[in-house]
């Protein structure tokens, strides 16, 4: 497979088929029927991300895959294009921040947590990577969207940002 040419990597992403589940309380992402739950949260296949999402056969089926996805509504969907491309009439959007550091730690913390051996630097170095990719590239960049509610989680739980977010979707619908 020719994965330069754009009419085959549209093809390609299109035939993929994304599950998600819940399995006593974990996420689980299948992919045409395997569980990749672990595999794309590796650092090769974020970084490998980055440069597939920038290219436009990849984003076209995702983005089709993705709003079928929300087309019933009553969903959570994140991504660094979700407000602004996928679903730019978002009842509510959240451009959920955090300094590089913090995020290198955390994301540092689950990959040794899963006895990946990786190196910090060199998780702060992929993290300031990836940013830089994704709002650089041409095609649906990283970028928030104006009606977006910022929340800086560097010095919050994982809780604390959702108890913050259901708090703000709560008295959106008042």
């Amino acid at each position: 497979m020719r994965f330069e040419e754009e009419d085959t990597l549209f093809q390609w992403a299109s035939s993929l088929q994304i599950i998600f589940l819940d399995r006593k309380g974990e996420s689980h992402v299948l992919c045409n029927g395997k569980d990749l739950t672990q595999e794309i949260r590796s650092p090769e296949i974020s970084l490998l991300a980055s440069e597939f999402s920038k290219r436009r056969g990849v984003r076209e089926a995702l983005v089709k895959i993705q709003r079928e996805m929300g087309e019933g509504g009553g969903v959570v969907l994140e991504g660094r294009d979700t407000g602004t491309v996928v679903f730019p009439s978002a009842d509510v959007k959240f451009y959920l921040d955090a300094q590089p550091e913090e995020r290198a730690r955390r994301r540092y913390e689950e990959l040794t947590g899963k006895g990946v051996n990786v190196n910090f630097e060199e998780t702060l170095e992929e993290v300031i990577q990836r940013d830089h990719n994704d709002m650089n590239r041409s095609l649906s960049p990283l970028r928030r969207a104006e009606d977006a509610i910022v929340i800086d989680s560097t010095r919050r739980s994982a809780e604390e940002v959702v108890e913050a977010m259901l708090r703000l979707v709560q008295e959106k619908r008042r």
